[in-house]
Parts: C-alpha cells; structure tokens; sequence
C-alpha cells in the first residue's frame, strides 16, 4: 500500500537524532494520508496524517475519531487495562471528556496561572543563578527540567522533597524505548501504577487535611474539593495527575531544551531577543511550531469518513497524528522550514501551529506551558551570553516525545 517503502515512522529509531522532517516534507507532497505498517498494532497498521487540514478535521471529530476505544498512545493496550487507561483525560471521549474537563479547567483559567508569576519568576532566577557564574551546564538537568518539576510540584500540592522521585518517574514511564535509559514496557508499568498510587495518597492526605496549604496547591484543592458541585474521585484524581505531571513536566522541560538548542542554531535570532526582550512570547510561539514536544497521537474511526484531503478511512481503522508535519504544512505557513522569532508578528497566522492540539484535547496546560517558558527565557536570554553547544547532544529514543535527554553548553561567565 505504501508508494514510501523507505519511510518508517513507527520505529523509534527514526526520531533518534531529531525528527525525520524530509520524510514529512515528502508525504505532505506525495502521500499525506500514508499507510504505515505497524506490528504492535492489531490492524497491522495505520493512517499516518501529515496535513495540518486533516489533522484540524480528525481532532474535531471526537466522536468519529475516538481516544478512548483503542487510547492515543502508539501500542495497543491489554483489555485488562483499557479500563484504567479510560481514566486518564487524553483516552477520554465525549461525554465522560467534557464532564472531566469542565472540572479541571477551573483550575487553569488564565487568572490562575497567572498568580504564580511571581514564584515562578524567582524560581527562574534562582535555577540560572546556579550556573550563571560557571559557564557551562548540562542544559536539561541543570536548567530545562526544574521549573517544570517544581511548578507541576507546588501547583498540585507535592512536597519538594518528592519532586526528584517524580521526575524519575515519568522517565522510566516514557524512556521504555531507549536502551540508555535501561527501562521496559514493564518497568513503564510499574512507574505508571507507583505515580497513581501517589496521587491516591494525596488525595487521602488532602481530605484529611495533612496537605500544604491552598496557597500552593490550589489546583488540588480545586480538583479534590469540587467546583459548581463537581468533583474528581480518588481514582479520578490519580489519572489525571498522572498525566500532569506527564504533560505539565516534560513537554515543557522538552520545549524549553529545543528552544535553547534552536537559540544557538539561529545566533541572529538570538540577538533580536537579546536586543528586544519583549520579542520573546513570539519566540515562544515559534519554537513551539519549529520543534513541538508531541510526536504523535493516535484515534480510532468509529465509522467511515472522508478526510478534506478526500481520503477515505474504513471504521475500525487507526489514525496517527503527527504534529511536526502538520506545523510545517506548506499549505498554512510560509517558509516553514525557516526559524524565524518575528514570524507572527507580520503575518495572519498567529496560534495556528498545533503545538497543542486542536478541538475537544486542545491542551488545559497552554496557559501554564507559556507562563513558564516565559519567565524561564526571560532569565536565559540576557544572563546565559554567547551560548554554545559542546559535542553531541544526547536524543531520546521515542515515537512519542521529541526529547533531548542530555545538552552539554557553554557561555560567557557571570562575575
């Protein structure tokens, strides 16, 4: 079926070294509805959808392309578990997305999040302050993956003391890939029902009153306690901080070491930033469509259906969303190859990258994500001068998340 035999976008291997972004270029040109064999699927196969038309129709169509009956992720799901996996907000579908969704969105209206502007702009500061003097750093460790870690922390209540077991948490769970990080299927299990059941602790420690204060964890007081009379349950509560600290973590640790690699590939956009601070909410924004976190995320056809594209996908069939390739589409963005921080500031394309989703699972966290790259390039870019990168960057091997595991650089020391 496929005119691509030398394109494999099931294989983790293929994003090893970055995003395969000739190969999308190709099937958005050639094929943008490719069928790609896939043996961990029981259909032996998928849809991959590479068109930022067809993947705005699929994701709006939540009842024709569904989450829940096979889940979003990349392998298919033991039936045993399917039930559990249903609990979490992304393998969800209407009505038990929107129900669950107008409960938790109370806690991330912008006026929220925007309460926490000033902890996380101290936190940014701190985090450079500690390698400021030294002129060099393992960018991921020591600066891309502790604003996310705290701020997820302190939003949902979670001791710092806790906060490292988290982070290697959500790296055995999505590292089962990489040999490097010596996890397996198995041991993403594991790490998936020990975050769970830590999150089934806290909300028995939150009812009987043993957890921090609202002032730092309003959004568990928010989810435990009800808003308009809704609330989640224990098992509820546990799924969706889960894929918190998943989605609120390392997507925007991800985010941010892609921002700063795209920085030092792009010096002259880099000095616009450092020339013209206020420039960086849409260097953000460019960032964001340039190297979004998201590979992918798969639907299932609950019936049959014909894509603005016009190509026909059979019930039953599994649909793949690619992001990347959608974020790149000739067809929505100029030049989309080119990085350009002042893209959106002379165009009509403001927020059309799919950087977080689109439709019924555009992501709660967009708010948050924007706040804390923010203030955490705010703090980068007139501190950390004349960045550069020191040997190869370490990649993680995954068909899910675009990840630097490792980032070596150096820069002008502070006195």
């Amino acid at each position: 079926m496929s005119a691509c035999p030398h394109i494999d976008l099931s294989s983790p291997d293929s994003f090893v070294g970055g995003i395969p972004f000739e190969w999308f270029k190709e099937l958005r040109a050639e094929q943008p509805v490719y069928w790609q064999e896939h043996s961990s699927f029981e259909t032996g196969g998928y849809w991959a959808i590479t068109k930022h038309k067809d993947l705005d129709f699929i994701s709006k169509q939540p009842l024709i392309f569904s989450s829940a009956e096979r889940t979003c992720t990349m392998q298919d799901i033991d039936p045993k578990e399917l039930g559990m996996q249903r609990l979490i907000l992304i393998n969800m579908d209407p009505p038990d997305h929107i129900q669950h969704r107008r409960i938790i969105r109370a806690a991330f209206v912008p006026k929220v999040v925007d309460s926490y502007h000033p902890r996380f702009k101290q936190v940014a500061k701190d985090i450079v302050d500690r390698i400021a003097t030294n002129g060099k750093c393992e960018f991921v460790k020591d600066v891309a993956s502790e604003l996310p870690l705290i701020a997820i922390c302190e939003l949902m209540g979670v001791p710092l003391e806790h906060r490292h077991k988290i982070f290697e948490w959500t790296n055995v769970m999505l590292g089962s890939d990489d040999p490097d990080l010596a996890t397996t299927q198995d041991d993403a299990k594991q790490a998936m029902m020990e975050l769970f059941m830590f999150g089934q602790q806290m909300a028995i420690d939150h009812e009987a009153g043993k957890t921090q204060g609202t002032d730092t964890s309003y959004i568990m007081s928010a989810l435990l306690d009800g808003v308009d009379g809704e609330k989640l349950s224990h098992d509820e509560f546990s799924s969706f901080f889960l894929i918190l600290l998943i989605a609120g973590n390392e997507t925007t640790r991800t985010i941010t070491s892609h921002g700063m690699r795209l920085l030092m590939d792009n010096p002259d956009e880099l000095e616009k930033l450092v020339n013209d601070p206020t420039k960086i909410p849409n260097a953000i924004e460019e960032i964001l469509r340039y190297n979004t976190a998201v590979v992918a995320f798969r639907r299932t056809a609950m019936e049959d259906s014909t894509l603005p594209s016009g190509h026909l996908i059979k019930k039953g069939d599994n649909v793949v969303l690619y992001y990347h390739s959608a974020n790149r589409d000739e067809e929505v963005f100029e030049d989309p190859e080119t990085f350009d921080i002042t893209r959106q500031e002379r165009s009509d394309i403001k927020n059309k990258h799919r950087a977080f989703g689109i439709g019924e699972h555009f992501c709660l966290g967009s708010h948050l994500a924007r706040l804390e790259l923010q203030v955490i390039f705010e703090e980068i870019i007139p501190r950390l001068r004349n960045p550069k990168l020191v040997g190869p960057i370490s990649w993680l091997r995954s068909n899910f998340i675009s990840g630097i595991k490792e980032m070596h650089i150096t820069f002008d020391a502070e006195a």
